[in-house]
């Protein structure tokens, strides 16, 4: 269904799939600058430690695969968690990243990662 709800809203699938964060806490992972995370359990595990040390962030997001009910429930829900994760990520975008330093950038996701 997920996949059925991106291509319905116009984003490109071909070669995506779900991965593990193992795969990018690895000594040869990319290096990346921003971990954001957005599954509702990850908050209460334990995160590793990223290579080059990324501003990390947690913003949970209901899980729409999880929604019991009728189809129009669980499009619903797929639609909810996609504005929501939209709107994050345009003020997470826009933030003048150039001009802050690490804590300040990390006290913005985390305040992001709060709208609703």
């Amino acid at each position: 269904m997920a996949i059925d709800f991106l291509q319905e809203i116009g984003l490109c699938t071909d070669g995506l799939r779900s991965k593990s964060w193992d795969e990018f806490a690895s000594p040869d992972a990319p290096e990346m600058d921003y971990v954001l995370t957005v599954c509702d359990d990850a908050a209460q595990e334990q995160w590793p430690t990223w290579p080059g040390h990324p501003i990390s962030a947690h913003w949970g997001i209901a899980d729409p695969s999880k929604v019991d009910g009728s189809q129009e429930e669980k499009h619903h829900a797929f639609m909810n968690a996609a504005t929501n994760l939209r709107k994050r990520i345009e003020l997470f975008v826009s933030l003048p990243t150039s001009s802050l330093d690490r804590m300040s950038i990390k006290g913005k996701m985390d305040e992001i990662g709060k709208t609703v």
